[in-house]
């Protein structure tokens, strides 16, 4: 998807993901974590939009020498659509251009296979497992992208 725009994201996004967010996302996080998470200063999040319209949207924590990926979303209608991988994408750039970052860290629902394979496409790598993790059923893969460790091609890419 070519036309797709990444910016920051802003209180007045959180409009437009709130009328969305359960029906369009899956995701269990509500506006008052997002308007935390903008004031945090250890937070960034961005969004995704294709004609002006929140198509999907990501977030890291910075916590000394690592970053940690809070949420990959993506509306339904547009998965598949390489939006993921755009976001990862922005993310890991926004890792590199915090100092001293030395991995980026994530928890992926382990029965989310699409999702495991794109970080794997990305470079990481799993390092451990949270039993019960969402929802007290599902476990959790963590999964670690050393920096120095990061492939070449990805390297070029997001730089």
């Amino acid at each position: 998807m070519d036309n797709v725009q990444i910016s920051k994201m802003t209180i007045s996004d959180l409009n437009e993901i709130e009328n969305i967010l359960f029906s369009d996302f899956d995701d269990f996080w509500n506006i008052n974590v997002f308007k935390n998470e903008l004031l945090n200063p250890n937070s960034k999040y961005i969004v995704a939009k294709l004609n002006n319209k929140i198509i999907g949207y990501a977030g890291i924590w910075k916590s000394v020498d690592d970053v940690h990926i809070t949420n990959i979303v993506t509306a339904k209608k547009f998965r598949r659509q390489n939006i993921g991988s755009i976001l990862l994408s922005n993310l890991i750039q926004m890792a590199k251009a915090e100092n001293g970052i030395t991995s980026i860290t994530l928890e992926v629902n382990s029965n989310n296979i699409s999702a495991q394979k794109l970080y794997e496409k990305f470079g990481f790598k799993v390092v451990g497992l949270r039993k019960k993790y969402y929802n007290n059923t599902d476990d959790a893969i963590i999964m670690t992208l050393k920096m120095k460790d990061m492939p070449q091609s990805m390297r070029n890419t997001c730089e």
